[in-house]
């Protein structure tokens, strides 16, 4: 089975195209420990098993989605072992539940934005700047109209 892991196996650049992630980025990673071991030809060049580009792709997930350096070497350096499952779950649940409060955290922000946008609209279709929506809520005042003009306009500002 070894033999055809090595056919299964590819160099960096083949891991860069599967995952998005630069080589300078991979051999990054592999540094600061946040690869287990990845395998070398006797030339020195890596080979990425099928397992070890699930595990590249695992650590792209947590780094995008937040996790810090620190943790991501913590979960490396725990081992492979049966007796490492719980440690390992409970690092991955803790992290999913950050991820969690982030969407919802993400999802209430675009509705602010969202609203905004509506908002922005509204003042589109009625004419109005957003100069004029603030004088309208500091003065009380009717803002100016396009058709108002400081030459040719009636000038005139006073609520109907």
């Amino acid at each position: 089975m070894a033999g055809s892991s090595r056919v299964d196996a590819v160099g960096i650049r083949k891991v860069s195209e599967l995952t998005g992630l630069s080589i300078d980025t991979l051999r990054w990673y592999e540094r600061e420990g946040l690869l287990p071991l990845v395998e070398r030809e006797p030339g020195g060049r890596r080979r990425y098993s099928p397992a070890a580009v699930r595990f590249v792709r695992l650590v792209q997930a947590l780094r995008r989605t937040g996790m810090p350096v620190q943790d991501v070497r913590a979960f490396v350096r725990m081992g492979s072992g049966v007796e490492w499952h719980g440690r390992r779950a409970a690092l991955l649940e803790e992290h999913a539940e950050a991820i969690e409060r982030h969407i919802a955290q993400l999802q209430r922000d675009l509705t602010v934005v969202r609203d905004k946008i509506a908002h922005h609209r509204e003042l589109a279709e009625r004419g109005l700047d957003c100069e004029d929506e603030i004088d309208l809520a500091e003065h009380g005042s009717r803002a100016k109209s396009p058709d108002d003009s400081e030459a040719g306009g009636t000038g005139d500002t006073t609520e109907e």
